[in-house]
């Protein structure tokens, strides 16, 4: 659990910096960070599905995924209970903040692997790397968004206890890719409303070996 601890203590650590960094800092310069932080989210999506949507055993299965994960999201209109959760700590735009430090903290290659590398060997390298890029990312979001920021370590520290497959990590660059275009302002996407989307692989994948089934 140390690396886990570590990326987690860096991203309150970034928050806290960054929090205290928005008190002086120009609307100008909170524009140029949010475009700055589009940006990168765009980035990361796109990386994540092009590294590995060619190794993925089921590559339809993100289609499938994002589907019905759409679907049941927009029933639970997961969007707007969370901003109406987040509104009542908050005056700012801080949930569209949050949710995009959630996926990029929680939906990566360091973040998914870090974990499976530190109970099968030992090696925290992974983590460890993670937790010093999520802290230079906290202290952009947080000095953007607020301090507020620091409630996504919370989800980093249950997330990094459960092992994902390929599948997972094209679903979450889809989802990073979207943050990025909203925060851009290219698109406005209810993101949130897409989160079941990550669900659907596990329960797929299961049954399908559950029933030895052959696609």
């Amino acid at each position: 659990m140390f690396g886990t601890i570590f990326n987690t203590v860096m991203i309150i650590a970034g928050s806290i910096i960054g929090g205290i960094f928005k008190k002086g800092i120009k609307d100008e310069y909170q524009d140029i960070l949010m475009q700055a932080m589009g940006f990168a989210a765009v980035a990361l999506g796109i990386n994540a599905i092009t590294q590995h949507l060619p190794d993925s055993k089921y590559p339809i299965l993100f289609i499938v995924s994002l589907a019905i994960g759409g679907l049941l999201g927009q029933i639970i209109n997961l969007e707007l209970r969370f901003n109406k959760l987040v509104n009542k700590f908050s005056k700012s735009n801080l949930a569209e903040g949050l949710s995009t430090a959630v996926l990029l903290f929680c939906i990566g290659s360091l973040s998914i692997l870090g974990p499976v590398e530190a109970a099968l060997h030992g090696d925290y390298t992974y983590l460890l790397t993670n937790g010093m890029l999520d802290g230079i990312t906290s202290i952009v979001l947080a000095s953007t968004f607020g301090f507020g920021i620091a409630a996504a370590a919370l989800v980093l520290f249950s997330w990094q206890g459960s092992i994902y497959l390929f599948a997972i990590t094209i679903v979450g660059g889809i989802l990073i890719l979207s943050s990025g275009l909203s925060i851009l302002g290219i698109k406005k996407f209810k993101t949130l409303n897409l989160l079941p989307s990550l669900l659907i692989p596990p329960v797929v994948i299961f049954v399908i070996h559950a029933f030895g089934l052959r696609f």
